[in-house]
Protein backbone atom coordinates (compact mmCIF):
# COMPACT_ATOMS: atom_id res chain seq x y z
CA UNK A 1 0.00 0.00 0.00
CA UNK A 2 1.26 3.38 -0.65
CA UNK A 3 1.88 5.99 2.50
CA UNK A 4 -1.09 7.93 3.49
CA UNK A 5 -1.32 11.92 3.46
CA UNK A 6 -0.87 11.19 7.90
CA UNK A 7 1.88 8.63 7.02
CA UNK A 8 4.25 11.30 5.31
CA UNK A 9 3.02 13.78 8.17
CA UNK A 10 4.25 11.49 10.51
CA UNK A 11 7.70 11.28 8.64
CA UNK A 12 8.10 14.63 8.51
CA UNK A 13 7.76 15.31 12.69
CA UNK A 14 10.45 12.75 13.04
CA UNK A 15 12.70 13.67 10.77
CA UNK A 16 12.65 17.56 10.59
CA UNK A 17 14.07 20.26 12.79
CA UNK A 18 11.84 21.52 15.19
CA UNK A 19 12.13 24.74 13.38
CA UNK A 20 10.73 23.20 10.22
CA UNK A 21 7.46 23.97 8.62
CA UNK A 22 5.12 20.55 8.93
CA UNK A 23 2.69 20.18 6.15
CA UNK A 24 0.33 19.15 9.10
CA UNK A 25 0.10 22.43 10.68
CA UNK A 26 -0.03 24.50 7.26
CA UNK A 27 -2.51 27.86 7.99
CA UNK A 28 -4.62 26.72 4.50
CA UNK A 29 -5.88 27.60 1.86
CA UNK A 30 -8.16 30.37 0.92
CA UNK A 31 -10.60 28.04 -0.48
CA UNK A 32 -11.59 24.89 1.30
CA UNK A 33 -10.64 21.66 0.20
CA UNK A 34 -10.46 18.42 0.89
CA UNK A 35 -6.76 17.11 1.89
CA UNK A 36 -5.05 14.94 -0.52
CA UNK A 37 -4.62 11.04 0.14
CA UNK A 38 -1.33 10.04 -0.71
CA UNK A 39 0.41 13.75 -0.82
CA UNK A 40 0.96 15.92 1.55
CA UNK A 41 -0.37 19.71 1.14
CA UNK A 42 3.10 21.08 0.30
CA UNK A 43 3.75 18.09 -2.40
CA UNK A 44 -0.07 18.99 -3.93
CA UNK A 45 1.34 22.36 -4.22
CA UNK A 46 4.18 21.52 -6.14
CA UNK A 47 2.49 19.43 -8.39
CA UNK A 48 0.08 22.24 -8.78
CA UNK A 49 2.82 24.94 -9.96
CA UNK A 50 4.35 21.76 -12.47
CA UNK A 51 1.49 21.44 -14.36
CA UNK A 52 0.49 25.34 -14.10
CA UNK A 53 0.60 27.36 -18.23
CA UNK A 54 2.29 29.71 -15.80
CA UNK A 55 5.53 27.34 -15.53
CA UNK A 56 5.53 25.81 -19.16
CA UNK A 57 5.95 29.80 -20.32
CA UNK A 58 9.02 30.00 -18.64
CA UNK A 59 10.71 28.12 -21.55
CA UNK A 60 10.37 31.14 -23.44
CA UNK A 61 11.43 33.67 -21.01
CA UNK A 62 14.68 35.48 -20.87
CA UNK A 63 16.98 34.82 -18.55
CA UNK A 64 19.99 36.73 -19.81
CA UNK A 65 19.77 35.71 -23.68
CA UNK A 66 17.20 35.55 -25.54
CA UNK A 67 15.60 31.76 -25.78
CA UNK A 68 17.13 30.43 -28.71
CA UNK A 69 20.29 32.14 -29.31
CA UNK A 70 22.05 29.47 -27.87
CA UNK A 71 21.26 25.63 -27.08
CA UNK A 72 23.23 25.87 -23.91
CA UNK A 73 22.16 29.38 -22.39
CA UNK A 74 19.99 29.15 -19.74
CA UNK A 75 16.12 30.08 -19.77
CA UNK A 76 14.20 31.49 -17.59
CA UNK A 77 12.34 27.64 -16.67
CA UNK A 78 16.06 26.04 -16.77
CA UNK A 79 17.10 28.97 -14.03
CA UNK A 80 13.95 27.44 -12.06
CA UNK A 81 15.01 23.84 -12.47
CA UNK A 82 18.49 24.81 -11.23
CA UNK A 83 17.14 27.09 -8.55
CA UNK A 84 14.68 24.32 -7.23
CA UNK A 85 17.50 21.45 -7.06
CA UNK A 86 20.00 23.74 -4.93
CA UNK A 87 16.92 24.54 -2.59
CA UNK A 88 15.85 20.82 -2.37
CA UNK A 89 19.52 20.35 -1.16
CA UNK A 90 20.05 23.20 1.37
CA UNK A 91 17.33 22.39 2.71
CA UNK A 92 17.65 18.54 2.93
CA UNK A 93 20.93 19.53 4.84
CA UNK A 94 19.35 21.59 7.64
CA UNK A 95 16.13 19.13 8.22
CA UNK A 96 14.27 21.85 6.64
CA UNK A 97 10.76 21.33 4.56
CA UNK A 98 11.95 19.69 0.99
CA UNK A 99 8.46 19.89 -0.60
CA UNK A 100 7.83 23.38 1.09
CA UNK A 101 11.23 25.10 0.10
CA UNK A 102 10.86 23.29 -3.86
CA UNK A 103 7.47 23.97 -4.36
CA UNK A 104 8.60 28.22 -3.84
CA UNK A 105 11.43 27.64 -5.93
CA UNK A 106 9.32 26.43 -8.86
CA UNK A 107 6.97 29.29 -8.45
CA UNK A 108 9.63 31.99 -7.49
CA UNK A 109 9.38 33.45 -11.09
CA UNK A 110 6.12 32.47 -12.87
CA UNK A 111 5.74 36.68 -12.66
CA UNK A 112 8.48 37.32 -14.52
CA UNK A 113 8.27 38.96 -17.78
CA UNK A 114 9.23 37.72 -20.90
CA UNK A 115 12.15 40.67 -21.14
CA UNK A 116 14.35 39.95 -17.88
CA UNK A 117 14.59 42.66 -15.81
CA UNK A 118 15.13 45.33 -18.73
CA UNK A 119 11.18 44.00 -19.54
CA UNK A 120 10.08 44.56 -15.99
CA UNK A 121 10.94 48.33 -16.00
CA UNK A 122 9.26 48.71 -19.19
CA UNK A 123 5.96 47.16 -18.00
CA UNK A 124 6.31 49.07 -15.00
CA UNK A 125 6.51 52.27 -16.54
CA UNK A 126 3.52 51.51 -18.81
CA UNK A 127 1.67 50.73 -15.94
CA UNK A 128 2.76 53.28 -14.02
CA UNK A 129 -1.18 54.91 -14.26
CA UNK A 130 -2.39 51.15 -12.79
CA UNK A 131 -0.50 49.99 -10.25
CA UNK A 132 2.84 49.30 -12.05
CA UNK A 133 4.13 46.48 -12.52
CA UNK A 134 6.73 44.26 -10.34
CA UNK A 135 7.15 40.53 -11.25
CA UNK A 136 6.61 39.15 -7.66
CA UNK A 137 3.28 40.34 -7.29
CA UNK A 138 2.46 39.30 -10.55
CA UNK A 139 3.57 35.66 -9.18
CA UNK A 140 0.79 35.98 -6.89
CA UNK A 141 -1.68 37.36 -9.20
CA UNK A 142 -0.83 34.54 -11.40
CA UNK A 143 -1.42 31.59 -8.50
CA UNK A 144 -4.07 33.56 -6.89
CA UNK A 145 -6.28 34.61 -9.78
CA UNK A 146 -4.73 34.06 -13.46
CA UNK A 147 -4.55 30.48 -13.54
CA UNK A 148 -8.31 28.88 -13.88
CA UNK A 149 -7.46 25.29 -14.17
CA UNK A 150 -10.54 24.39 -11.08
CA UNK A 151 -14.31 24.77 -11.01
CA UNK A 152 -14.48 25.68 -7.56
CA UNK A 153 -11.93 28.01 -7.29
CA UNK A 154 -9.24 31.17 -9.33
CA UNK A 155 -5.78 30.30 -9.35
CA UNK A 156 -4.46 27.47 -8.38
CA UNK A 157 -5.54 27.79 -4.37
CA UNK A 158 -1.86 27.19 -2.70
CA UNK A 159 -1.45 27.14 1.00
CA UNK A 160 -0.58 30.02 3.13
CA UNK A 161 3.22 29.22 3.32
CA UNK A 162 3.36 29.22 -0.47
CA UNK A 163 2.04 31.99 -1.34
CA UNK A 164 4.25 33.96 1.84
CA UNK A 165 7.40 32.07 0.31
CA UNK A 166 6.88 34.68 -3.07
CA UNK A 167 6.91 37.15 -0.71
CA UNK A 168 10.54 36.81 -0.64
CA UNK A 169 12.26 40.19 -1.46
CA UNK A 170 12.28 43.28 0.99
CA UNK A 171 13.81 46.10 -1.19
CA UNK A 172 12.28 49.28 -2.59
CA UNK A 173 12.29 47.50 -6.35
CA UNK A 174 11.73 44.41 -5.50
CA UNK A 175 8.59 44.82 -2.56
CA UNK A 176 4.85 42.85 -3.19
CA UNK A 177 2.44 44.77 -1.58
CA UNK A 178 0.82 43.42 1.48
CA UNK A 179 -2.84 43.37 2.05
CA UNK A 180 -4.86 42.66 5.52
CA UNK A 181 -4.51 38.78 6.43
CA UNK A 182 -1.53 38.47 4.18
CA UNK A 183 1.13 40.53 6.45
CA UNK A 184 4.60 37.98 5.46
CA UNK A 185 6.44 40.19 8.12
CA UNK A 186 9.01 36.90 8.74
CA UNK A 187 10.01 34.31 6.21
CA UNK A 188 9.58 30.98 6.89
CA UNK A 189 13.62 29.33 6.56
CA UNK A 190 11.78 27.57 3.77
CA UNK A 191 11.42 30.56 1.93
CA UNK A 192 14.82 32.19 2.51
CA UNK A 193 16.76 29.33 1.28
CA UNK A 194 14.99 29.58 -1.98
CA UNK A 195 15.66 32.86 -1.75
CA UNK A 196 19.43 32.27 -1.11
CA UNK A 197 19.34 29.34 -3.59
CA UNK A 198 17.80 31.71 -6.67
CA UNK A 199 21.22 33.98 -5.89
CA UNK A 200 23.66 31.05 -5.34
CA UNK A 201 22.54 29.82 -9.12
CA UNK A 202 22.01 32.78 -10.90
CA UNK A 203 25.54 34.29 -9.87
CA UNK A 204 26.99 31.05 -11.33
CA UNK A 205 24.99 30.47 -14.50
CA UNK A 206 25.24 34.13 -15.56
CA UNK A 207 28.38 33.91 -15.03
CA UNK A 208 28.81 30.80 -17.39
CA UNK A 209 26.38 31.84 -19.72
CA UNK A 210 28.33 35.16 -19.91
CA UNK A 211 31.36 33.04 -20.47
CA UNK A 212 30.02 30.49 -23.08
CA UNK A 213 28.38 33.50 -25.36
CA UNK A 214 31.23 35.35 -25.58
CA UNK A 215 30.33 38.15 -23.99
CA UNK A 216 33.13 37.79 -21.64
CA UNK A 217 36.15 35.55 -21.88
CA UNK A 218 38.44 34.08 -19.25
CA UNK A 219 41.48 35.88 -20.62
CA UNK A 220 39.80 39.31 -19.27
CA UNK A 221 38.25 38.09 -15.98
CA UNK A 222 42.03 36.36 -15.10
CA UNK A 223 43.40 40.10 -15.96
CA UNK A 224 40.16 41.98 -14.50
CA UNK A 225 39.36 39.89 -11.39
CA UNK A 226 41.51 38.85 -9.17
CA UNK A 227 39.07 36.21 -7.14
CA UNK A 228 39.05 34.36 -10.75
CA UNK A 229 42.65 34.20 -11.08
CA UNK A 230 43.18 32.66 -7.36
CA UNK A 231 40.01 30.47 -7.82
CA UNK A 232 41.68 29.66 -11.43
CA UNK A 233 45.01 29.21 -10.34
CA UNK A 234 43.47 26.80 -7.58
CA UNK A 235 41.67 24.69 -9.52
CA UNK A 236 44.87 24.31 -12.12
CA UNK A 237 47.31 23.51 -8.97
CA UNK A 238 44.58 20.85 -8.58
CA UNK A 239 43.67 18.95 -11.84
CA UNK A 240 46.11 20.52 -14.11
CA UNK A 241 45.04 22.07 -17.23
CA UNK A 242 41.14 21.23 -17.96
CA UNK A 243 39.21 21.80 -20.69
CA UNK A 244 36.82 24.75 -21.31
CA UNK A 245 34.11 23.59 -20.02
CA UNK A 246 35.17 21.06 -17.00
CA UNK A 247 37.58 24.22 -15.71
CA UNK A 248 34.95 26.45 -15.39
CA UNK A 249 32.27 24.27 -14.16
CA UNK A 250 34.78 23.80 -11.22
CA UNK A 251 36.67 27.65 -11.31
CA UNK A 252 32.72 29.06 -11.38
CA UNK A 253 31.57 27.86 -7.74
CA UNK A 254 35.39 28.26 -6.17
CA UNK A 255 35.07 31.48 -7.06
CA UNK A 256 31.83 32.48 -5.58
CA UNK A 257 33.13 30.56 -2.72
CA UNK A 258 35.88 32.99 -2.72
CA UNK A 259 33.56 35.96 -2.86
CA UNK A 260 31.57 34.89 0.25
CA UNK A 261 34.75 34.54 2.53
CA UNK A 262 35.64 38.20 1.44
CA UNK A 263 31.94 39.09 3.40
CA UNK A 264 30.69 39.71 -0.24
CA UNK A 265 32.88 41.98 -1.39
CA UNK A 266 33.22 42.67 -4.99
CA UNK A 267 36.90 42.59 -6.52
Amino acid sequence: MPRTRQELEHIERQNLAPYAQFSGDTRGRKYAEISPDWRTEYQRDRDRVIHSRAFRRLEYKTQVFLNGTGDHLRTRLTHTIEVAAISRNIARALKLNEDLTETIALAHDLGHSPFGHKGEAVLNRLMKGNGGFEHNRHSLRIVEEIEQKYPRFPGLNLTWEVREGLVKHYTAWDHPSKRPGFDARSSSLEAQVANLADEITYYSHDLDDGLDSGLLSEKQLTREVRLWRQAGATVEREYGRLPDECRRYFVIPLHHRFAGQRCGGHD
